[in-house]
């Protein structure tokens, strides 16, 4: 009778060892993660405005008529709050 339940204790014993055994660190240094890479400041000023207000939903336009840029911008002034002084470096930005 004690020989059976000394097997299920022996059994739990090498089950936990071998476990704590698989956790065991690396022996292999990690590797250092590369830096990260930071974009730089655009001169223009609209540029910068529109990197600090619009790039993190909206990509610059390659191309955007002169006629419907105010509409855009003033609609986007009123959306994201932005100030008359970004609307205008924007608007410049992007009908130049």
């Amino acid at each position: 009778m004690k020989t059976l339940l000394k097997l299920p204790l022996a059994a739990m014993f090498a089950l936990s060892t071998g476990i704590s055994i698989g956790q065991a660190a690396p022996s292999q240094p990690a590797k250092p993660k590369p830096a990260k890479k930071t974009a730089a400041i655009p001169e223009d000023p609209g540029e910068r405005a529109f990197a600090a207000n619009c790039s993190r939903c909206h990509n610059a336009p390659e191309s955007l008529p002169p006629s419907i840029t105010g509409t855009v911008v003033r609609h986007m002034r009123v959306r994201a709050n932005l100030s008359a002084e970004d609307e205008r470096l924007i608007r410049s930005f992007l009908a130049p």
